[in-house]
């Protein structure tokens, strides 16, 4: 009996020392952690007009920055802009070089697996833009007109089945020369995505060209860490109030030419 009393007290024993030296599952202090530094790492890009670049004061904006910008001033905490590219942000984020992925970031399931993501804040999208002077406010107004678009991209392949038979579509091998026909008026329009045309536009502004058709629409989601859910629940709590009071309608507006669409929550 006194053997088996002992063999009992030490397996008591020896099962509190394994308790012990077992560190308990980490407390989620994302948020904690970024309000004690009193500032967010924020990766943006830098060249990726409208949605984050060099502005002519050589400040950074865009739709994304200020979407940034606002995520901490409402979290009371200093924006540390850090630039990042597509391929390098994921990874900035995973080492924490960084807190936040603002830079027209798209969902889907392989990074599904690797980062979790907010609510959309913004639109990215492909589209029909062309000169202010002309008249366009629907597909059929495309009768009659020319189009530049690039060869087996997303928008040529809607262009094909919303546009009117009579629109003449001019195909080109890469974006480059499919803005650059454009520009010279070799066609009255153009086809592709938002970065691409803002871009154009950003460099030559004597065509006063702008958003007039939509032809895809994709949302921006904010990119987090893994298992920070306490950062996620507060970033979404502020990117909810921003699409309820009209700001996030705002600066879509202000940068891409257009209201945000419906973004998914």
């Amino acid at each position: 009996m006194k053997f088996k009393a002992l063999s009992t007290l030490a397996g008591l024993f020896a099962g509190a020392v394994l308790t012990l030296g077992t560190p308990a599952h980490a407390a989620d202090e994302s948020l904690s952690a970024v309000l004690a530094k009193k500032s967010i790492a924020l990766g943006v890009a830098s060249d990726f007009p409208p949605y984050g670049y060099m502005g002519a004061d050589f400040k950074l904006t865009g739709v994304d920055v200020a979407t940034a910008q606002l995520i901490a001033d409402k979290l009371g905490v200093k924006a540390e802009f850090v630039p990042v590219s597509t391929p390098n942000r994921i990874p900035y984020l995973q080492t924490k070089k960084i807190d936040l992925i603002v830079s027209a970031l798209g969902k889907n399931p392989e990074r599904e697996k690797v980062i979790d993501f907010t609510v959309a804040y913004a639109p990215f999208f492909q589209a029909v833009f062309g000169p202010k002077a002309l008249n366009i406010k629907s597909f059929d107004d495309l009768d009659g007109k020319s189009i530049a678009v690039t060869r087996g991209t997303i928008q040529d392949d809607v262009l094909q089945k919303v546009a009117p038979p009579t629109l003449k579509i001019q195909r080109f091998e890469d974006d480059a020369t499919t803005v650059a026909a454009f520009i010279s008026q070799q066609t009255q329009l153009l086809a592709t995505g938002a970065a691409v045309a803002a871009a154009a536009v950003q460099k030559n502004p004597q065509v006063q060209a702008e958003y007039k058709l939509l032809l895809k629409d994709s949302p921006n989601f904010i990119g987090v860490r893994k298992g920070e859910t306490a950062l996620l629940t507060k970033v979404n709590e502020i990117l909810r109030a921003a699409k309820a009071d009209g700001t996030l309608e705002k600066y879509s507006q202000k940068w891409l030419g257009r209201g945000t669409g419906v973004l998914p929550d």
